[in-house]
């Protein structure tokens, strides 16, 4: 029945989150679900060829998982503006012999039809969507197919919009959380709030099924989420440098570095809001960046592959949530486990 979790059968109240670029491995969702909770496949960015594989890899070891794709809401950027970031950026590329482009812009929507076709054709436990909201038909297909769906959002008015797609249950994220807000109006300063708070305010207005995100990263964290009436609390940064994880070398680095002291919420990298460590690139080029994704995603992201080679992490997308310092170096399931110590 629409959203009846008992069906994924869990019994961790503590998720892996999806984490595009690379961080979330079939190896770290396994071993979420292995430790009795649930991980994501991050679809974002990966072709649908590599996701089809990394589906079918973590259903052969029998795990109970969940991909997320990113729901087209593009973000218009206009060809001056564009073209004024790209000239700023452009010194920081000739470090690594780039040439970026001003005049080209490359829109997309992540091949999007081609990933539903993919989960249409290989159903898998959970699917949830991120950025956009998905339409009606999109769903029942989804739910037709053996999926049950879930919304990412950001706000009661957002949870009431994907409550009318016919969604099971809503993954709400607070501001607090690691890399892209899933906000649906990303043009808008987000809204601070205590994630306890919001998933109050999200139940009072929509009676589905709530897993908490963003900021969490104690066991007391994840106690407070579900003293709140959220089902499960999902977890993404204090993940980052487990064994399991894909973050880069340097990622996992800076996460433990006491250099790096406070955490952003920037556009400078993707032209979406995101919450990242402050380093020298948020410094500078967050007061040049004009909102734009996925064109500015794409502009940056040869810049960031090179720095990200070159361990130049004053250069990368150094994604993190406010509770980054609670990020270990261990196995996967014991981050999770002892998250969920004081329920």
């Amino acid at each position: 029945m629409p959203g009846d979790l008992t069906i994924l059968g869990t019994d961790l109240p503590v998720w892996a989150a999806p984490m595009a670029g690379g961080p979330s491995t079939p190896a770290l969702v396994q071993a979420a679900a292995q430790a009795g909770g649930l991980g994501f496949l991050a679809g974002g960015y990966k072709t649908t060829a590599d996701l089809a594989a990394q589906i079918a890899q973590v259903q052969a070891s029998g795990a109970v998982f969940g991909v997320n794709l990113f729901a087209p809401n593009p973000v218009p950027v206009t060809q001056d503006a564009f073209r004024a970031y790209a000239h700023a950026l452009q010194p920081e590329a000739d470090r690594y012999g780039l040439t970026l482009p001003t005049e080209t812009l490359t829109e997309d929507d992540d091949a999007w039809a081609d990933k539903l076709n993919l989960l249409l054709k290989a159903p898998v436990p959970l699917v949830s969507f991120t950025f956009g909201l998905s339409r009606p038909d999109t769903v029942r297909a989804l739910q037709d197919a053996g999926s049950l769906v879930a919304q990412t959002v950001t706000t009661p008015s957002e949870a009431l919009a994907a409550a009318e797609t016919g969604a099971d249950l809503l993954i709400v994220q607070a501001p607090a959380a690691g890399g892209h807000s899933a906000t649906l109006v990303p043009d808008r300063p987000l809204t601070p709030i205590e994630l306890s708070d919001l998933i109050s305010d999200v139940r009072h207005t929509v009676p589905l099924p709530v897993i908490a995100a963003g900021g969490i990263a104690t066991p007391a964290d994840t106690t407070t989420a579900l003293r709140a009436g959220a089902h499960a609390a999902m977890v993404g940064t204090v993940l980052l440098r487990t064994h399991e994880s894909g973050a880069s070398a340097p990622h996992k680095t800076a996460l433990a570095d006491p250099a790096f002291t406070d955490t952003t919420v920037t556009r400078a990298f993707t032209g979406r809001p995101a919450r990242a460590l402050r380093n020298r690139f948020t410094d500078t080029y967050e007061p040049l960046a004009p909102l734009g994704y996925p064109a500015l995603h794409h502009l940056t992201s040869p810049l960031r592959k090179a720095a990200t080679a070159a361990h130049d992490a004053d250069l990368i997308h150094l994604w993190a949530g406010t509770g980054y310092r609670q990020a270990r170096e261990e196995p996967a399931a014991r981050t999770l486990t002892r998250l969920a110590a004081q329920r």
